[in-house]
């Protein structure tokens, strides 16, 4: 009998202990514990930035289940392998044009006229991102959006052979439909034009009639970095195209800070005033990279051969023309590393006398702010302009929670009043400038595929400060005593966003 009351004993004590192995709490947290360990240990062995790398760990331990699959989601730089293989092979094909190009001499660049830090730079980034610096192209600086949108449109009405665009936003309304037209009598008249933009930047675009009138004209249209469950699966949807890319004929190229969209027409509901932004009108040998940076990303979104996109669009180098000789390095997961983000400290670190930088958003790893900082400690005069108001609240109160520490350093701080100053450029010294797509925060120069012209001249340098003279003109200088005084609730706000910024 005691022996049968044991057993009975032993079967209920085996059914809690089985009750509450299979309850779903301890399921959950079960599973939490495991694949935390294991997705921690992923996170050391990836060996990112000690603050991003912090942050995920207390992301993905914090958190049950929700944390891993956000890591899962957004936590690497992870792109699918036929993207990766497309990739290399457009690096094994690019090597023969650069190959072609030392022939013809396009990268015959004078070193000596630009100086010791132009010429490490332009090592630095051949060897990195393995994009040479090509000598004599020629330059038109833009400041006004309706000149540049009229511009373009000529550029196009002009176009004889091809039209290659690529965007991460294209709005409709105003001047930015006289483009839209502008491509469609193009393809009428014979014009191969090929669209490329971004599928998440320019959504409300693509849900309209404009994408549909392209397409019944013959343009060639195709989304960048669609997103959907499978494209989940095998790597992150949260990359995004961008680079904004204009080439015609294979003559003449822009690029620059500029969504297509006509300012008056665009985000006008967003309390930020309209954007401000500026683009390059480029002719000479400094075409060819750009343009073949559009046509790789062009491949990239469909199955297209490159030699056959070269001869319909009778694709070829461009001789010199003009002194400037500028690098154009194009950035992104599986393109390069940090290959943009050596050039900008380099060229940070290389200025003697001032350095002044524009960008929408400021909100920088730890190196960019180091350099900055020491930039300014050094002696060198530094300003940065940035808008008072931007479209994004995190951003802006993560932005603010370094100003302290570029305020104390010397650094001068300028807030531009005058709308959502879009521009992003630096300038050293009136001899080296950087003008382009690419923000000064993690999500630019990590996750974003961006375009960024290093231009070794001191007419475009000059030029270039000439606009960035006009923003300071239109900006408030932030005073140190006064935004010290800021209130704690603030404060706080400002710091607890600095953490997850290696996230946003």
């Amino acid at each position: 009998m005691v022996g049968h009351k044991i057993i009975i004993g032993g079967i209920e004590g085996a059914g809690l202990v089985l009750s509450y192995l299979y309850h779903p709490t301890t399921l959950t947290w079960s599973i939490h514990l495991v694949f935390a360990f294991i997705l921690s240990v992923r996170v050391i062995m990836k060996r990112p930035g000690t603050g991003v790398a912090l942050a995920w760990l207390l992301v993905i331990n914090a958190i049950p289940i929700f944390g891993e699959v956000i890591y899962l989601l957004i936590g690497e730089r992870r792109i699918s392998w036929s993207r990766r293989k497309g990739i290399r092979q457009l690096r094994s094909d690019y090597a023969e044009v650069i190959e072609h190009a030392v022939h013809e001499g396009l990268l015959d660049v004078d070193w000596e006229k630009h100086g010791e830090l132009a010429e490490s730079m332009g090592q630095l980034g051949w060897q990195l991102v393995g994009s040479p610096t090509v000598c004599g192209s020629t330059y038109e600086l833009f400041g006004e959006t309706k000149d540049i949108l009229r511009r373009i449109s000529r550029d196009i009405d002009r176009a004889q052979r091809s039209v290659l665009m690529e965007f991460y936003i294209w709005g409709s309304g105003g001047l930015a439909d006289e483009v839209l037209a502008a491509v469609i009598r193009a393809q009428e008249r014979g014009v191969q034009c090929c669209l490329l933009i971004d599928a998440v930047g320019a959504r409300p675009w693509w849900k309209g009639k404009q994408p549909e009138e392209l397409r019944a004209a013959g343009v060639e249209l195709r989304p960048a970095l669609p997103v959907g469950l499978f494209r989940t699966l095998v790597g992150r949807t949260d990359l995004r195209l961008h680079r904004k890319i204009v080439v015609i004929d294979s003559e003449v190229s822009w690029t620059g800070s500029m969504n297509l969209v006509d300012p008056k027409f665009f985000k006008q509901g967003s309390g930020v005033g309209e954007w401000v932004d500026a683009m390059v009108r480029l002719q000479g040998s400094v075409v060819s990279p750009l343009a073949a940076t559009m046509i790789g990303d062009w491949i990239l979104e469909g199955d297209d051969a490159l030699s056959e996109l070269v001869s319909r669009h009778q694709l070829h180098l461009v001789d010199s023309a003009g002194a400037a000789d500028i690098q154009v390095i194009p950035s992104g997961p599986g393109e390069s590393n940090d290959g943009l983000l050596q050039m900008i400290l380099t060229m940070i670190n290389g200025a003697r006398e001032e350095l002044v930088l524009t960008t929408p958003y400021l909100v920088p790893d730890e190196s960019l702010l180091r350099a900055i900082r020491g930039a300014s400690a050094r002696g060198v005069k530094v300003r940065v302009v940035i808008p008072q108001k931007v479209d994004s609240i995190m951003a802006r109160y993560a932005s603010q929670s370094y100003y302290d520490e570029l305020l104390s350093s010397g650094v001068e701080l300028y807030l531009y009043h005058d709308g959502l100053l879009h521009t992003k450029s630096i300038t050293v010294d009136g001899h080296v400038s950087m003008f382009g797509t690419v923000n000064f925060d993690m999500r630019s120069l990590w996750l974003n595929y961006e375009v960024a012209l290093f231009v070794y001249d001191d007419g475009f340098g000059g030029k270039l400060r000439e606009l960035q003279q006009g923003y300071l003109d239109r900006s408030e200088r932030v005073d140190h005593d006064a935004w010290s005084k800021r209130s704690f609730g603030k404060q706080l706000l400002q710091n607890t966003l600095r953490l997850v910024s290696p996230l946003l």
